[in-house]
């Protein structure tokens, strides 16, 4: 009988796992391809690999994101503000081609721009990514709808790359489980989102720098993870639970040698434009700061429902409270749960804090927690209930704009946008209170099941700890938390 292909960490060969023998969700699913996989499947057997197979997937759903995208491609963008939100097609990016001069040949933070919008105000490196979308758009000559138009196609181009590089960096971080990564090419709020803006160059960063990290190379994930940061703020929040984890284990030096990577790589593309141009590159931290209470997040729900003003300046200190909060509370969680808690479980917990405290929330910021909810809880039902309600803001966000901007109120009301804000708050709890338990009880983890510690972790994987809080520090007992052994009911292996 052949045997399962198998996959070679530095502790341990084990088998790939197909989550349809696990999961029942997907085993369900894959009735669609003609059920689950056979006990008598040759995996790995030809050129099509797993990790191929995701690939190949998130390009064909990043394609479907774009044809949705098609009623505003071809008008909407053009023609009034309320068609493209009617159509929940809308993007910035064709948008910002002409409102941040790139239509004109400005170059970001050193040509000053008209209006309220003196410079660009985007981090550094995605500031480069949209000039070098812009200097390809150059050789299509027309009217600015066309050139608009080839614009946001140059910009998809691109963003196809980094959806190609997230694919196979998730899918290759977890070495026995490449399967998982099906979760981030299929979800829905994915396609929907990824030609929103600019983030998929963060998140195809951060998603290669924790590859990284799972292969024990430190300072290539300090190095990636800067430059993640140079495109967006949020990578950076990543070094706080490393740092609570290699705490734990004793591998300071391996947390050094991150930082100084991610220092060292944040400081080579930010320090040119800082000196060159500084009024321009602090730009992107000063309408941070300064901007107000936006949409999508629960302060909005606050203000719009007493009537009360929260000026940016204090809402910024409410939210850096409530921010430190979460994170003592994540830190407590590290330092006293059972078992040490995995990489990924912590970068998802610690990204959805921000996410939720935070003074707004874009549509396409779903995009940061995607790829980390596929390691950090890999299960089809629990991911798909939070996909749900994600879909269910990104249609009330546009529609409660339609409501705003059209003449004759056709939309979602306030009340209506409200309940969408609520739905992607519970929905993002819901599964931040699933990963914590999976970290209270680490029996139930379903990537641990199989006597696995963190793979994803690197050095930290299988590494003992050091210091515990309330308790001696021991060697991690992966032999007591291995599960008694599966059930087997109606042909899947129930967790």
């Amino acid at each position: 009988m052949p045997s399962p292909q198998k996959t070679t960490s530095a502790h341990q060969d084990r088998p790939v796992v197909s989550p349809t023998r696990r999961d029942e969700v997907a085993a369900a699913g894959s009735e669609l391809i003609g059920g689950p996989i056979g006990r008598w499947a040759r995996l790995g057997s030809s050129a099509v690999t797993p990790v191929r197979v995701v690939a190949l997937v998130a390009i064909g759903m990043f394609a479907l994101g774009m044809v949705q995208k098609l009623p505003c491609y071809n008008w909407a963008w053009f023609r009034g503000t309320s068609s493209q939100y009617t159509h929940a097609c809308y993007s910035d990016i064709p948008h910002l081609f002409v409102g941040r001069g790139f239509a004109d040949g400005l170059i970001p933070y050193f040509d000053r721009l008209g209006g309220d919008m003196e410079y660009l105000e985007y981090p550094v490196l995605t500031g480069l990514f949209m000039q070098v979308a812009s200097w390809l758009t150059l050789p299509f000559d027309g009217d600015l709808q066309y050139r608009e138009q080839m614009y946001w196609m140059v910009n998809a181009g691109m963003l196809m790359v980094c959806v190609a590089v997230l694919a196979v960096c998730v899918a290759r971080t977890h070495r026995n489980r490449p399967w998982d990564a099906l979760l981030v090419a299929l979800a829905p709020a994915f396609a929907l989102t990824a030609t929103i803006n600019w983030d998929l160059l963060a998140v195809a960063l951060t998603a290669a720098a924790l590859l990284m990290w799972s292969r024990g190379r430190a300072l290539a994930f300090g190095v990636l993870l800067g430059l993640a940061t140079a495109a967006k703020f949020y990578p950076f929040l990543l070094l706080g639970p490393l740092l609570l984890l290699c705490w734990r284990a004793g591998k300071w030096r391996e947390f050094g040698t991150a930082l100084l990577g991610a220092a060292g790589s944040w400081l080579v593309v930010n320090v040119p434009v800082m000196l060159l141009a500084p009024e321009g590159w602090k730009k992107f931290y000063s309408f941070s700061h300064d901007r107000g209470i936006d949409f999508g997040s629960f302060w909005l729900i606050i203000t719009q429902r007493t009537g009360v003003t929260i000026s940016p300046d204090d809402v910024n200190t409410y939210g850096m409270v409530l921010m430190l909060l979460a994170c003592a509370g994540i830190a407590a969680l590290v330092l006293t749960a059972p078992r040490r808690p995995r990489f990924a479980q912590l970068a998802f917990l610690v990204i959805a804090a921000f996410i939720l405290t935070n003074k707004v929330y874009s549509p396409q910021y779903v995009l940061w927690l995607i790829p980390l909810a596929a390691l950090a809880r890999p299960r089809w039902r629990d991911f798909l209930i939070w996909q749900g309600c994600e879909v269910m803001y990104f249609v009330g966000i546009w529609m409660y704009l339609a409501y705003t901007t059209s003449g004759n109120k056709q939309g979602l009301p306030t009340e209506g946008y409200q309940f969408a804000i609520l739905l992607h708050l519970v929905g993002t709890l819901f599964l931040c209170a699933m990963v914590v338990r999976d970290i209270l009880l680490p029996e139930r983890d379903g990537v641990r099941r199989d006597g696995s510690d963190d793979p994803s972790g690197g050095v930290l994987d299988r590494a003992e700890d050091v210091f515990v809080l309330g308790r001696a520090a021991h060697p991690p007992q992966h032999a007591a938390h291995a599960v008694r052994g599966p059930r087997v009911e109606w042909g899947v292996v129930r967790e």
